[in-house]
């Protein structure tokens, strides 16, 4: 289900019954109850008056629900979208049930539905956690770490990444987290900004030899890089599906009641 086009089909419905409302059937409603009152001499009763002016449901529920639904697509569309996160393919950075903002503005406006880009505002950065359309099925949304930008020659061996033939420098931190036993956190550094990785020591994972970063595309990983369906599998990822840079985690709600304890920034 597209939940945009449905917003963008609510909000156009409502918003043409409550055009019509105001040019057409509003003034039709007033001059029958003109045309009323001029036919008695002893006015009308209340009642009846409410009778005349009444909106049919139709325009009633338009006019309540309009406002509503357009303030609704103007914030989801431009400005900020809540996601849920459904896989581990993210941790430690991002963990199944964290719901999640993505700044749907960073990366410059787009039109909801069509997502053609309207208003150049930014680009994706090395190191962001980015939120966008599956290359494979655009109606599936993927969230992922940019590592590659247009032009980089990326290659992953033996758990290591290199960027541009030099190796992206990393540091372990614990073996056997509590929450990931069988993994090694480390703190990996992306142009000197830190952000944590899981690696399985038991698994030798993917392997992959360069590649090249085509103009417009982007190459993305996930944290958790022995588990974690990326650009090392299908592909890097067009300028033209992305949605926008995932920046806060406001609840995690995997099981039982919803917990607002993991309100945070996202590195």
């Amino acid at each position: 289900m597209d939940f945009s086009l449905l917003l963008v089909l609510a909000v156009a419905v409502s918003g043409i019954v409550y055009l019509l409302d105001a040019v057409w059937w509003r003034p039709k409603r007033r001059r029958q109850l003109a045309i009323a009152e001029t036919a008695t001499t002893e006015g009308l009763d209340e009642p009846t008056r409410e009778k005349l002016l009444k909106e049919p449901w139709p325009v009633d529920y338009s006019r309540s629900f309009f406002p509503v639904l357009l303030v609704v697509l103007v914030v989801r569309s431009f400005i900020v979208e809540p996601f849920q996160i459904p896989s581990g393919s993210m941790r430690p950075t991002l963990e199944i049930g964290d719901f999640i903002l993505v700044n749907k503005y960073a990366y410059g406006l787009r039109l909801p539905v069509v997502h053609t880009r309207i208003l150049e505002v930014g680009d994706p950065e090395r190191g962001d956690v980015m939120v966008f359309r599956f290359p494979d099925q655009p109606s599936v949304n993927f969230i992922k770490r940019v590592i590659g930008m247009p032009g980089d020659r990326v290659r992953y061996e033996g758990k290591q990444l290199y960027i541009n033939g030099e190796p992206v420098p990393k540091q372990l931190l614990e073996e056997g987290p509590p929450l990931a036993p069988r993994e090694l956190l480390l703190e990996e550094f992306l142009d000197e900004t830190p952000h944590n990785i899981y690696n399985n020591p038991r698994d030798p994972g993917p392997q992959m030899r360069e590649i090249v970063v085509p103009e417009g595309h982007y190459f993305t990983m996930g944290d958790n890089r022995d588990h974690s369906n990326d650009s090392r599998y299908w592909g890097v990822v067009p300028e033209a599906n992305i949605v926008g840079r995932a920046f806060a985690v406001w609840m995690h709600w995997d099981d039982g009641l919803p917990s607002f304890t993991s309100v945070r920034r996202i590195q």
